[in-house]
Formats: C-alpha cells, sequence, structure tokens
C-alpha cells in the first residue's frame, strides 16, 4: 500500500466569513499541491473540508498520516468523539445537535476507504508544510474576495 503524508489547514477571515483551505500531499518526494475556498463559512468547515479533500484526491487506498493544525479535527478521531458522536444519532455528550455533521459524515466514509492516522502539529510555527497549507488557503481568501 503507498504510504502519503497529508498536510491540511483551513482559515476563516471572521468566523464565519470567507473560509480557505489547502493540501499538501506527498508520495515518495512528490509533492501536489490543492486549494480552493467559499464566499462564507467557518474555519471549523475548512479545516474539516481540507481533509476530505485531501483524502478524496488519493485515486486507490493508501496509508495515509494526515498532518492538521486543528484539535477539533484531530481530537475528534484520536480521542474517539466522531463514532460516539455518530453511534448517539449525532448528538453530543450534552445532547446537542453535532455541528458540520455533513462535513463529518462524509469525513468518515472518505476516512474508511484509507488506513488513516492523524498527527497534531502546531500551527504558524516550523511546520513547513502546514505553513505551507495556511499560505494557500490565505491566498484563497484573498482570491475570493477579489472576485
Amino acid at each position: 500500500m503507498k504510504k502519503v503524508d497529508l498536510y491540511t489547514d483551513g482559515a476563516c477571515s471572521g468566523n464565519p466569513g470567507v473560509g480557505g483551505w489547502g493540501v499538501v500531499l506527498i508520495y515518495k518526494g512528490h509533492i501536489k499541491e490543492l486549494s480552493g475556498y467559499f464566499d462564507y463559512t467557518t474555519n471549523n468547515r475548512m479545516e474539516l473540508f481540507s481533509i476530505i479533500q485531501g483524502l478524496k484526491s488519493l485515486k486507490e487506498k493508501c496509508e495515509v498520516t494526515v498532518y492538521s493544525d486543528s484539535a477539533y479535527a484531530v481530537d475528534s478521531f484520536n480521542k474517539g468523539w466522531v463514532r460516539k458522536w455518530e453511534s448517539n444519532g449525532w448528538k453530543t455528550g450534552e445532547k446537542e445537535p453535532v455541528k458540520n455533521k455533513d462535513l463529518w459524515t462524509d469525513l468518515l466514509l472518505t476516512v474508511e476507504k484509507h488506513d488513516v492516522t492523524f498527527i497534531k502539529v502546531k500551527g504558524h510555527s516550523d511546520n513547513l508544510y502546514n505553513n505551507r497549507c495556511d499560505e494557500m488557503a490565505r491566498a484563497e481568501i484573498k482570491k475570493c474576495r477579489s472576485l
């Protein structure tokens, strides 16, 4: 199985507001970048959407290490929250509806197609690829605003 590193980031100007996302995929030294924007969204939606887009860009089942600075995304998998929400009918422990259910369900289906490990990285620090994702996400926000 191919081993892929997937770096992701989402950004939002205003929350909600104009949002952008960026992805860097690395396979055997080859780098592929993806990015895009939404004119009205939230930061958490962009974080989740970037992971979904990165995983969906893979053409076959892969062993994927997802690097994200989003505790929201990483902890939800690593701490089992997303599976608890799913089993509770998409309700939180406080019986409130889970936010971004549409993206969580899409992400769960997409994750199941691969062997995925989530790793939390520190945002806006010395991680080259996380910083690149942030640059792309912010550039997409500027692009959207210029339209």
